[in-house]
């Protein structure tokens, strides 16, 4: 059984004490590019944490900040791609929704044609009798 389990995302006050932990900084000049980012941008402190550990030994603190820059950016651009598909997705099914109604209204449109016909012939057929 699939469960989804909704996890909250890294504000900036998070992400501080993550830079502590992983970098041993408390302050740097990315941090308020960071701020900004963080508050448009969805990431999980665990995503954060990721960017945030240096890869080797000759990683410093600066470097880190400037990928996690770049995974904040990318993630900005992936929510508005999705969000964009979605608003397609969503006007494509109101479209099909507007086209089955209108294609019921004439279905009925017609099938009252019929029975009117009908009627007709019925009592045209039962004054001959």
């Amino acid at each position: 059984m699939d469960k989804h389990i909704e996890l909250s995302y890294c504000c900036f006050e998070s992400f501080k004490v993550l830079a502590n932990n992983y970098l041993v900084v408390a302050s740097h000049d990315h941090f308020p590019e960071i701020r900004h980012l963080l508050g448009e941008t969805n990431m999980t402190p665990a995503d954060v944490a990721e960017n945030l550990m240096p890869k080797s030994s000759k990683e410093d603190a600066g470097t880190c900040l400037e990928r996690l820059i770049e995974a904040l950016e990318t993630a900005k651009v992936e929510a508005k791609l999705k969000a964009e598909e979605e608003e397609e997705k969503e006007k494509a099914n109101k479209d099909k929704k507007k086209r089955k109604k209108m294609v019921l209204r004439k279905m009925v449109s017609l099938r009252v044609r019929v029975l009117r016909k009908m009627v007709m012939l019925v009592k045209v057929n039962h004054g001959n009798i």
